[in-house]
């Protein structure tokens, strides 16, 4: 009986203007392998990724770092956590491993991160494949626009995001709207619970909750750059997503008409219920839209 190859993963730190990046990245059997940046949600870390690198690194490579406050990335005591810092960092790791073209998948967090990047550098996105990653308001369902509008000032608004960064909470987001939450193994929370547990992170993700709004206020660049660029576009999505719904994966099409969607049955950690369909449409938009020589 044959088996499917499992990638060769390298996992590795570099400094990053004082910010040790903790990444992994796939080793590919060819040296001119489509290149997909993937970039984790919240309150995940690379870690999420291992399983589609371990099925799509031989052939193609794949790279995923962990964002300061997540993961086993560490920052200065004095780093301020907000998004625009997030995709600073972000950048100068891509900067720093001399990366000049890719394909990125957003996720989450990664959504706001990556389209900062889009922004900036044009040039490096061969691609995006979207992966619940809000970018229109049609997306925010009434408990993410609930939860966006929580100010510092209000009474109760930390502690409410604190009841996120619990395991109850942390465990909810893997398993609201799957088809069998029995059926998705505990690993990846657990291991999110630990790091938020690290001292600090909470911190870090309170500043980050109450920042989330400037990204609803960058919608309208993103898809401007989106209807400018219409980049090679593969968007997968979790229909039972409790923070973005699936309205937000058809309203890619306004701006990208040429889109490819694909409406999954699973929650918000689709990856987690679903691998083996995402990682098949992935590796074939890869195949299809890396340029060749």
């Amino acid at each position: 009986m044959t088996h499917p190859a499992i990638a060769r993963t390298a996992h590795r730190s570099i400094d990053v203007d004082g910010v040790e990046v903790f990444y992994r990245e796939s080793v590919p059997t060819r040296p001119d392998a489509p290149v997909l940046l993937l970039l984790h949600g919240f309150p995940s870390a690379s870690h999420q990724y291992a399983r589609l690198i371990d099925t799509l690194g031989t052939d193609h490579r794949l790279i995923a770092p962990d964002y300061p406050g997540f993961g086993r990335t560490t920052a200065p005591a004095d780093f301020a956590y907000d998004f625009d810092a997030l995709a600073e960092v972000t950048e100068a790791f891509v900067q720093a491993l001399g990366l000049t073209r890719f394909v990125m998948y957003v996720f989450d967090f990664g959504a706001p991160v990556g389209f900062r990047l889009a922004l900036r550098h044009p040039e490096w996105i061969a691609g995006i494949v979207v992966q619940n990653g809000n970018a229109y308001t049609d997306g925010l369902t009434q408990g993410a626009r609930d939860f966006i509008a929580l100010r510092p000032e209000d009474d109760g608004a930390e502690e409410t995001i604190r009841g996120l960064l619990t395991l109850e909470g942390t465990k909810g987001q893997y398993l609201a709207g799957t088809r069998d939450p029995a059926s998705i193994a505990p690993d990846g929370w657990t291991l999110d619970q630990h790091y938020l547990d690290l001292p600090g992170r909470k911190e870090a993700q309170i500043a980050l909750a109450f920042d989330y709004r400037t990204n609803v206020n960058c919608y309208s660049a993103w898809q401007a750059w989106l209807r400018a660029h219409r980049p090679p576009t593969l968007i997968v999505w979790g229909t039972g997503d409790p923070f973005f719904g699936p309205d937000g994966a058809r309203a890619f099409l306004r701006d990208v008409p040429g889109a490819e969607l694909h409406l999954l049955d699973t929650g918000h950690f689709a990856l987690e219920e679903d691998l083996g369909p995402i990682a098949a449409l992935v590796g074939d938009f890869l195949d299809r839209t890396w340029p060749r020589d």
